[in-house]
């Protein structure tokens, strides 16, 4: 392995081949936590193609604030990983760059963080050109406090003549600076880029305001079928695969439910410890699930116990970090093909206002649709309108709106008594009738 000068870790081209049937990255997984395990991380690293040699915990309050894990554990760590024969070590936090240079000081091979497998799983995944830029924000901005140090082959330039002062600050100190001034440029421009990216999504979000629909919004944990019940209540055909964020770009499909017409959107997954780089990074991506009249926070209802209020905190905890906090929101636990009796039992106690749903089997998704549809009903209030006849599209939407209405031609347009959701009954102000029978 060898560091490149953005900072991260890449295989070396000059090293030996590996030997045939091992896995050409062996990362031994370390943990500096007062309780809990590295299983997660471990799937990570699955999804990242590393294969996992072994891994230590060192229980503790927080970690060390030089070494990540106190001496005597790193010393047992080198003895680890020369008998794993593992050439990388991932911890299970995002390590300051002053722990990352120690740790690899201390054990003599490449060390990543939580934070760069998860940047670089975003980078592999994205397929987008706004997915590719997002991603590559948050890797630049990562980067920037890790390029100090890269480029110490230079400082043999000043070499024997004492230490600091004049003659020892030479084209090393140069170089560096000169990276960190192209990645704050980039930097500038990625977030000029973005901005762009964030008024096309908001003249597309205009125009799908424009058809008056109600928006729903899944959101949930990486990996707890979000992608697959968008599939199942939409009909529609998005890519799933039982990895970790295979889903980075919204998708907005409609949803008929009741006779109305819903737009339903999957958004990208959460994950426990989420670098706060890729949520300021995915805030286009983001801003589709703050605009939803309705959040399904989805749940792997599968979970082990233990794991499964974590996972709902983490979700939550971003939710409020973009500002989603106060949403309505209904949550749907999903995956219950996976249950048995007790479990599920155990689940209507602790989430009693849930819905138990499997987007595999198809169990719960009609009483998913009630519930939606019930939570919009709430909002729905009695209007009166009076549509002109040359106004026919009007007409339209509102059938697919409100499924069943009342209506009536008069002398002056098409009288209509329909319940609309609030936040929808708002848009068709300018039709309401007054008194006199023409539009007001």
């Amino acid at each position: 392995m060898e560091k490149t000068r953005s900072g991260r870790t890449t295989q070396s081209r000059y090293a030996p081949p590996a030997r045939a049937g091992r896995a050409k990255q062996r990362a031994y997984v370390v943990g500096a936590l007062p309780g809990g395990d590295l299983s997660e991380l471990k799937e990570l690293l699955r999804t990242a193609g590393v294969a996992v040699a072994g891994e230590l915990i060192q229980k503790r309050d927080k970690p060390h604030p030089n070494l990540y894990l106190g001496p005597g554990k790193v010393e047992e760590l080198k003895v680890l990983i020369e008998q794993a024969d593992a050439n990388l070590v991932a911890c299970d936090d995002e390590l300051t760059p002053r722990q990352e240079r120690n740790l690899e000081q201390e054990i003599g091979v490449p060390v990543i963080d939580r934070t760069a497998v998860i940047l670089d799983i975003f980078a592999v995944h994205a397929r987008s050109a706004a997915g590719k830029l997002q991603v590559e924000l948050a890797q630049l901005e990562y980067n920037m406090a890790r390029m100090r140090g890269l480029w110490t082959h230079l400082e043999r330039l000043g070499a024997g003549r004492g230490v600091g002062g004049i003659g020892t600050r030479g084209p090393g100190e140069s170089q560096i600076e000169t990276d960190r001034r192209l990645a704050r440029d980039r930097i500038t421009a990625l977030r000029r880029q973005l901005d762009g990216v964030r008024a096309t999504r908001a003249t597309q979000r205009a125009e799908r305001e424009r058809a008056h629909l109600p928006t729903v919004a899944l959101a949930g944990y990486t990996n707890a079928g979000k992608s697959t019940l968008l599939n199942v209540l939409t009909g529609a055909d998005v890519g799933v695969r039982d990895r970790l964020f295979h889903t980075l770009d919204p998708t907005t499909r409609t949803l008929r439910l009741e006779g109305r017409t819903y737009l339903l959107t999957d958004t990208v997954g959460f994950i426990r410890k989420l670098p706060h780089q890729l949520v300021d990074a995915f805030a286009a991506t983001l801003e589709e699930t703050m605009r939803a009249d309705l959040l399904l926070h989805v749940v792997d209802a599968s979970a082990p116990a233990d794991e499964l209020p974590e996972m709902t905190r983490a979700v939550e905890d971003v939710l409020r970090e973009i500002g989603s906090d106060d949403q309505p929101r209904l949550l749907v636990l999903n995956k219950a093909d996976a249950l048995d009796d007790d479990r599920r039992r155990e689940l209507a106690f602790i989430y009693p206002d849930a819905a138990l749903v499997s987007a595999l089997t198809g169990e719960g998704l009609d009483a998913l649709g009630e519930r939606i549809a019930a939570e919009f009903e709430r909002t729905l209030r009695d209007v009166e309108l009076l549509v002109p006849f040359s106004d026919g599209g009007t007409l339209s939407e509102l059938h697919d709106l409100a499924g069943d209405l009342e209506r009536e031609d008069t002398d002056h347009g098409v009288k209509i008594n329909v319940r609309l959701p609030a936040v929808v009954a708002e848009r068709y102000d300018r039709y309401a009738a007054s008194a006199n029978g023409r539009p007001g």
